[in-house]
């Protein structure tokens, strides 16, 4: 008995730190490999790059990323995705539809189509969890840009269909913040978008452009740049496109920085214990672009974009 007993306490002597050392291994490893698949609204290129940043973020932690797009997609695409990355409103609104409950977040989405619509459309009566990260910036860095860019500025003008009128509050501080008073038209589907525009540009120093359908779009941006040009109001744009097609400078996310703050996201949800979605949030990561020729033209001297980069995110 005596031997026994001994024999088999010397066993579990080498046994238990064996078992030890494999429960640490087990409980300290990285987290399972998951699979999480991104939704693009179309084959162009913003959103082709978008998920190659996020494939190549998580690539590197071997996690699997399989892209499908919104024309055509199934329930199928998404089977086993720990997450899904919908890039664009047509993703977001093609996900919408498909009888899953994968948990979506929405990139490259105005903050004001999330919040009217697209928040409740994607969560389907809290069948999924949801988040997004806007196209929008902040007004509060616009505003700080704003007066960066033009320290003598004081009234900044703003033009915007009637469903987008919540925001003029929120716009209004941010602006009265940088000693700026906001100008602003609203405009519905029977108005005359020229008229309602001149009626801005006639009171405003500065044209504050933000991300509304209803206002700007491929059949209405050249006719409101060239009408801002006409009134000598320079355009504060949220696209490096709308810059070279006549905006005077542009604060904006490029789909890189949304992507690496998509992929950021993703990594987090899914390498942690709590699974947890972030809050949805303005991009983290943006840069200023500026139209030279336009500044000549309009008789504007104003730093260099990096500078402005540096002392906006600095100041924020």
């Amino acid at each position: 008995m005596t031997r026994a007993w001994a024999r088999g306490r010397a066993i579990a002597s080498r046994i238990l730190p064996m078992l030890a050392c494999a429960w640490l291994v087990a409980f300290s490893s990285p987290a399972a490999a998951a699979r999480v698949v991104v939704v693009l609204s179309d084959d162009s290129a913003p959103y082709q790059e978008v998920y190659q940043i996020i494939r190549g973020y998580l690539d590197h932690g071997r996690h699997e990323t399989g892209r499908a797009y919104a024309d055509g997609l199934s329930a199928s695409a998404l089977d086993g995705a720990r997450l899904v990355v919908t890039v664009g409103v047509r993703a977001a609104e093609s996900l919408a539809t498909q009888p899953v409950r994968n948990p979506v977040l929405a990139v490259l989405v105005p903050r004001a189509w999330y919040l009217e619509s697209g928040r409740a459309e994607l969560a389907g009566e809290g069948k999924r969890a949801v988040s997004a990260i806007y196209l929008d910036q902040p007004f509060q860095r616009q505003a700080q840009l704003i007066r960066l860019a033009f320290p003598e500025m004081t009234r900044v003008g703003v033009l915007l269909s009637t469903n987008q009128r919540q925001v003029l509050g929120e716009l209004a501080d941010a602006l009265r913040a940088q000693g700026i008073s906001l100008v602003y038209g609203l405009l519905s589907g029977a108005d005359r978008q020229i008229a309602q525009l001149e009626a801005v540009l006639s009171e405003a120093e500065l044209l504050l452009a933000i991300p509304d359908p209803g206002v700007i779009n491929r059949n209405t941006a050249q006719s409101l740049l060239l009408t801002s040009y006409r009134y000598r109001d320079p355009v504060l744009g949220y696209s490096r496109s709308l810059t070279r097609a006549g905006a005077l400078l542009s604060l904006h996310s490029s789909p890189a920085q949304i992507g690496r703050q998509a992929a950021e996201s993703v990594r987090r949800v899914i390498e942690t214990t709590s699974s947890q979605l972030p809050e949805s949030t303005y991009p983290a990561y943006f840069s200023v672009s500026i139209n030279r020729q336009v500044a000549r033209s309009l008789g504007f001297v104003l730093p260099q974009e990096n500078e402005l980069e540096k002392r906006l995110g600095e100041e924020i």
